[in-house]
């Protein structure tokens, strides 16, 4: 395998399926999605919870659950490799040290048994057999100044730590091999709003200094418009919109998902009694529609939409999987927007 950091490409996604099977049924999580992250880019994931985020992030780190978890095609390619085809060998090589992820729920991500600085010295010493005690106990004190923890309570233990404290660790633990990839599952969930601020500041501040490319996996389009250069909205499986954040947060064509998203945030210039809320609720992930996923919540919905896929309207950087789009209808579909 060639030398992963002198590749100049970082992540690229292309027609991932992936399926939860038992014996009872098959839950079809991620189907047939692309994306592609540039070096020294973020790149959001937006959904609803239940939308194949997750499983996609424990897809490119191949943690899916073992026996029930398959990716059915596709393939992720890390720096031109394909990370399915790879050894476990391999791949434990590559996880914290090439492709690190901060995990969704910070109470939960830390071992109370051992003391937080035991936890970011266990990932150093993984990846740098050679390092002395010395070395390792000062390359965790150096991460937690880098996150804004006082070195001194790495002697504590992580039910000693806030919330917000636990995120700044788990963040630590992520990057003291200095990733190419920071994987960020929902970082800032489980934390009040000021601290989510800290938090957020603070990821794009070490991704500035270390250079870090990241995935922002969130349902929060604030954090997108901060932090993101590309976006992927995510609906049942499928990224429904993707493009760089102006193609997403500029007015002009939207597939209809993505307008509900954004008509449920409030506005702070217009005075209104109440949000207008996406009717319904997801589809169920073992039976899928067979058209639109979106179709049985969609206001616009047609015949069409569920009965057959949409096709991917393309315009430069901006993509839509919407049949509102297709070519013979985008004339009176301009006309009414």
């Amino acid at each position: 395998m060639e030398d992963l950091k002198r590749n100049d490409s970082i992540l690229e996604i292309n027609d991932l399926s992936v399926v939860y099977k038992t014996d009872l049924e098959t839950v079809e999580a991620v189907n047939d999605i692309s994306l592609k992250i540039e070096k020294g880019k973020t790149c959001g994931l937006v959904g609803e919870t239940g939308a194949g985020k997750t499983t996609t992030a424990l897809s490119i780190l191949r943690l899916l659950p073992e026996n029930t978890g398959r990716v059915l095609s596709g393939e992720i390619k890390f720096n031109g490799n394909n990370l399915l085809k790879l050894t476990e060998d391999e791949m434990r090589n590559i996880r914290g040290n090439y492709i690190s992820m901060v995990f969704q729920d910070p109470m939960s991500a830390l071992n109370p048994v051992y003391t937080v600085g035991e936890q970011i010295g266990e990932a150093i010493k993984l990846h740098n057999s050679d390092l002395s005690k010395e070395e390792v106990e000062k390359h965790v004190d150096e991460m937690l100044n880098l996150v804004g923890i006082v070195p001194s309570r790495k002697v504590e233990y992580p039910h000693q730590f806030s919330g917000g404290m636990k995120q700044r660790v788990v963040i630590a633990i992520a990057l003291c091999c200095e990733p190419s990839l920071l994987i960020a599952d929902e970082p800032t969930t489980a934390l009040d709003v000021t601290i989510q601020a800290q938090v957020l500041a603070m990821i794009a501040e070490l991704r500035e200094r270390l250079g870090t490319s990241m995935l922002m996996i969130t349902h929060d389009l604030g954090i997108v418009a901060k932090i993101c250069d590309n976006v992927c909205i995510m609906y049942a499986g499928k990224i429904v919109e993707a493009g760089t954040v102006e193609d997403i947060f500029r007015e002009g064509k939207h597939h209809p998902y993505t307008k509900g998203l954004f008509g449920s945030i409030p506005n702070l210039k217009t005075k209104s009694k109440r949000l207008k809320p996406i009717a319904g609720l997801m589809p169920d992930p073992t039976d899928l529609p067979k058209g639109c996923e979106f179709a049985p919540r969609c206001e616009r919905c047609e015949e069409i939409c569920q009965t057959v896929k949409p096709e991917i309207y393309v315009n430069g950087t901006h993509k839509i999987y919407c049949h509102l789009y297709k070519k013979s209808r985008n004339a009176a579909y301009d006309r009414e927007e």
